[in-house]
C-alpha cells in the first residue's frame, strides 16, 4: 500500500513546484517636496527689523559727589541747552569755598609782611648796613609767601568750580530717555543722573548677521519704513558697523543714519530696513535640496512624466542666507527635490507631497 502511494505523492509535489512564482514585493513610492526652478533677476532684497535711536546719546552726571536734593526733569521731557537738570546739596561746597578764601586772606597777609621785610633788607644791603645772608633769608621768605598765595588762589578757584558743579546743566537740547538717580540719594561723581538723546540726528539700528555684511554692496542706500505704518518711510546710509559681534547673537550692530526722517519716526519706534544684495542673474534653490555625487554638489531632478528621479551634478556660484545660487547644471523649469533627498536612488518612483496618489 505504501509503495503505491509514494508515486502519487511525488507527482503531486512536482505539480506544486511547477506552479507560478510569487510576484516580487513592489518598491514603495517615496513622498518628496519639490520646487520648479526659475531664473533670478539679480541680487535678492533682504529686510531686517530694527529700532530708531538718537544719533548722539549722552549720560549726564555730576562731576562731584554729594546728596542730590532735586531733579527737575523726567523721562520723555524735552530740555534746552543751559537748563538745570538736577542739584546737589551745596552747603559742603560753600563751606569749602569759604575755607579756601580764608586761607587766601591769611596767605596774602604773610606775603605783605615778607614783602615789606625784604624791601627793608634790600635797602640796608645797598647802604651797607646788613649782611648778604640776612638779605637772602628775607628774599627766600618772600618767595615762599608768594608761592603760598598762588596755591591759595588755586584752591579758591577749585572750590568755586566744585560749587558750580553742584548744578547739573544740559549742554545741548534733547529729550530725556532714562534716569539713574532719585532726589535724596547720595551719588558719586560720574554716576548717570539722566540719559539725554540730543537733537540733530536719528539712526535706525539693526542687528545684522556677518554673512549679510559680507554680501552687502558698498555704501548701500537703505530703505527704512515704520513697522506700524509702512507709508512712513525714509532713506539712509550705513554710518557705523560695530567692530565686534554680540557674544550671544553673533550679530553686528549696524547704525543707519536717516536722511530727513519724518516726525512719525520717533525715538524707540520699530522700523524695517531693506537693501538689495549684490549678485548677477542665476538660479536659486533651497539649501535643503543640495546633496553630493562623487564629492561634487548635486540635486535630484524629477521627471514629471515618468514620476522618477535622477541625480544631476551642478556648479555652485555661492551660498546666500537661505539658498544656493547655481551657476551651471539647472535650467528654468527643472523640478528639483527639496525635502527627502537622503532616501532617494536613481530611477526611484516618487510622489509629490500635496498631489493625489
Amino acid at each position: 500500500m505504501h509503495r503505491r502511494l509514494l508515486p502519487v505523492a511525488l507527482g503531486l509535489s512536482l505539480l506544486a513546484s511547477c506552479g507560478p512564482a510569487a510576484p516580487p514585493t513592489a518598491e514603495p513610492i517615496r513622498p518628496v517636496r519639490v520646487i520648479t526652478v526659475e531664473k533670478r533677476e539679480g541680487g535678492e532684497t533682504v529686510t531686517l527689523t530694527g529700532q530708531v535711536k538718537a544719533e548722539d546719546n549722552v549720560a549726564l552726571s555730576f562731576r562731584v559727589g554729594g546728596r542730590m536734593i532735586a531733579r527737575s526733569v523726567n523721562v520723555g521731557d524735552r530740555v534746552e541747552a543751559g537748563q538745570v537738570i538736577a542739584r546737589l546739596e551745596a552747603e559742603p561746597a560753600e563751606n569749602a569755598l569759604r575755607a579756601a578764601r580764608a586761607n587766601l586772606a591769611a596767605a596774602m597777609s604773610v606775603l605783605t609782611k615778607t614783602r615789606n621785610e625784604f624791601g627793608r633788607q634790600d635797602q640796608l644791603l645797598r647802604d651797607g648796613w646788613t649782611t648778604r645772608a640776612r638779605h637772602d633769608q628775607t628774599l627766600q621768605a618772600f618767595q615762599s609767601a608768594q608761592a603760598q598765595v598762588d596755591a591759595a588762589h588755586a584752591q579758591v578757584a577749585i572750590a568755586e568750580d566744585n560749587l558750580s558743579y553742584t548744578q547739573l546743566v544740559a549742554d545741548a537740547p534733547g529729550h530725556v530717555t532714562a534716569r539713574g538717580a532719585e532726589p535724596g540719594e547720595v551719588v558719586a561723581a560720574g554716576r548717570m543722573i539722566v540719559q539725554l538723546a540730543r537733537e540733530g540726528g536719528r539712526d535706525a539700528v539693526f542687528d545684522v548677521p556677518a554673512q549679510l555684511i559680507t554680501n552687502a554692496p558698498r555704501d548701500p542706500v537703505v530703505s527704512v519704513v515704520l513697522t506700524s505704518d509702512p507709508s512712513v518711510r525714509a532713506a539712509g546710509r550705513v554710518r557705523e558697523i560695530a567692530p565686534q559681534a554680540d557674544p550671544v547673537t553673533r550679530t553686528f550692530e549696524v547704525k543707519v543714519g536717516l536722511t530727513a526722517p519724518p516726525e512719525a519716526m520717533r525715538l524707540g519706534s520699530s522700523v524695517n530696513g531693506s537693501i538689495r544684495l549684490e549678485g548677477g542673474a542665476g538660479i536659486g534653490i533651497p539649501n535643503s535640496a543640495l546633496t553630493a555625487s562623487n564629492r561634487d554638489p548635486a540635486v535630484w531632478i524629477v521627471d514629471p512624466a515618468a514620476g522618477t528621479v535622477s541625480l544631476r551634478t551642478i556648479e555652485v556660484e555661492r551660498f546666500d542666507l537661505a539658498q544656493v545660487i547655481v551657476a551651471r547644471g539647472l535650467e528654468p523649469g527643472d523640478v528639483v527635490v527639496t525635502a527627502g533627498v537622503q532616501a532617494l536612488r536613481p530611477g526611484q518612483k516618487v510622489r509629490l507631497l500635496g498631489a493625489t496618489p
